[in-house]
């Protein structure tokens, strides 16, 4: 435990504290409604703070399950891959590039609350394919491992129709916008991953 700590002390902390958040809010309803995001009382400069605290607390233990699955399978490599602070402002960043469409698409809606790590582990995700596009990824209920490039690209596409149509109550827009974060930060912070990107092939 303490050798991947050394290795990757920033995907450690992020992924300890928001283990650890989540679970508190589990069992405090104030902690819960104070970090929630609510977009209505954003935009007009309420607890802007939630941009950055609804990243860590979950819905519910399948939420927080699913999330922090995908985190543990992708952020550590990536940490090492990219770098430690490169790796800390991607995720910080991304987390607040992610709701930022949904502040604007429900500045209106007082009802609706958002949460969850979901856009930042997809721009980690996303990051990832970039410095692997042909590593193998799989789906949860698809067994078949598919080409990473190819998972990103059925991912955008999902994502974008689920945003224009679902009706479950997730945010897709974070998703997608975390998704695209994550490939625009990575760029910005390893100008030659294009290079690397298409080499691959």
């Amino acid at each position: 435990m303490m050798e991947v700590f050394l290795a990757t002390p920033v995907a450690s902390i992020i992924f300890a504290i928001t283990l650890a958040t989540s679970l508190w809010a589990f069992s405090n309803e104030e902690i819960y409604a104070r970090f929630i995001l609510n977009p209505y009382g954003v935009s007009r400069g309420q607890r802007v703070y939630t941009i950055i605290t609804s990243g860590l607390i979950h819905k519910d233990w399948n939420h927080l399950f699913f999330n922090m699955l995908s985190y543990y399978f992708f952020a550590f490599q990536l940490e090492a891959l990219l770098g430690h602070w490169q790796f800390g402002v991607l995720y910080v960043l991304s987390l607040i590039l992610s709701d930022l469409p949904s502040i604007q698409k429900h500045k209106e809606d007082i009802w609706y609350n958002s949460l969850g790590a979901s856009g930042a582990i997809s721009a980690v995700i996303f990051s990832f394919i970039m410095f692997a596009p042909t590593a193998s990824m799989g789906l949860m209920f698809i067994p078949i491992p598919i080409p990473a490039w190819i998972f990103g690209i059925l991912y955008l596409v999902y994502c974008h129709f689920a945003s224009k149509h679902a009706r479950d109550n997730v945010n897709h827009d974070a998703h997608l916008y975390g998704a695209i974060s994550g490939v625009v930060i990575t760029f910005a912070l390893h100008h030659d991953i294009i290079n690397e990107f298409i080499r691959q092939f």
